[in-house]
């Protein structure tokens, strides 16, 4: 099936989008997305495009074939995109949407930053996302664990920047390998109340079942997930590659790993709450 436009996906949400590094991960998303009945998205951040010696084109050859052979509906989304080199090339490879992530900056450079990748994002068609981060002088990490997204502040971003999605803090954050991060609920609801755009959760592989389906009930739109696939991953390489010197022994088990995790992933996300 020809690659979906991340916009129409997330439109009829929730989605979950799921970060590629290798060809095994597109597969394993593709046929996760297949058995579970879903559509997904496919994402390749700036660090995997490092991983790949700073080469877009392969990976992202790589993942809009896999998409073409399978039967689910998937999309293509460039992830945490730092250097605009890298989000202005989004459209020659097929991406239907990249996230420009600014959140580094201060906010006046942050907004002035995001608007011209929004703005350069919409003239081709491109569903563009971003992430609002440090405030004010706020410290830490935008997903710290104390982080919070002010949705006053939020809603102006927004209207600054003209993107069409948000990632917001709410008490995930990135690289958990343990689902224990607690949502602010209450946040989420004032931030749905209040942003035009959807909203999205980063971290969510440390997020419990029950926690994202009430999130997702309460207004999150897509969910991305990248450390579980990991973490599948890892497990069934360690387990196979000291028994076989052929990589495609152990590498067979860790992409079904990777599929059965993408298959659990979008039946909660898909599940309403309660």
């Amino acid at each position: 099936m020809a690659l979906v436009p991340t916009a129409e996906l997330v439109a009829a949400g929730p989605v979950c989008a799921f970060n590629v590094i290798t060809m095994e991960h597109a597969e394993a998303v593709a046929a996760g997305a297949d058995r579970a009945g879903h559509a997904a998205i496919l994402q390749i951040s700036e660090n995997a495009v490092r991983f790949h010696g700073g080469r877009l084109g392969p990976i992202a050859a790589a993942a809009r074939a896999v998409a073409a052979d399978s039967e689910a509906r998937l999309a293509l989304h460039l992830d945490h995109v730092v250097t605009e080199e890298l989000w202005r090339a989004a459209p020659e490879h097929g991406f239907g949407s990249f996230m420009v992530d600014a959140s580094r900056l201060s906010y006046v450079d942050n907004v002035a930053a995001t608007r011209a990748a929004a703005d350069f994002g919409h003239a081709r068609g491109l569903w563009v996302e971003a992430e609002l981060g440090t405030i004010g002088g706020k410290a830490g990490d935008p997903h710290a664990p104390d982080a919070r997204t002010d949705p006053a502040e939020a809603v102006s971003y927004v209207e600054q920047t003209g993107v069409d999605g948000l990632a917001v803090a709410v008490g995930s954050r990135h690289a958990m390998t343990r689902r224990e991060a607690a949502l602010d609920h209450d946040l989420i609801a004032a931030l749905r109340a209040a942003v035009p755009v959807p909203l999205v959760l980063h971290g969510s592989s440390g997020v419990g079942d029950d926690e994202l389906r009430r999130a997702v009930a309460g207004g999150i739109r897509k969910v991305n997930i990248g450390t579980a696939l990991n973490l599948a991953y890892t497990a069934a390489v360690r387990a196979g590659a000291s028994a076989h010197t052929d990589p495609r022994r152990y590498l067979a088990p860790a992409r079904e790993a990777m599929a059965e995790a993408v298959a659990a992933y979008l039946t909660t996300v898909a599940t309403p709450y309660g």
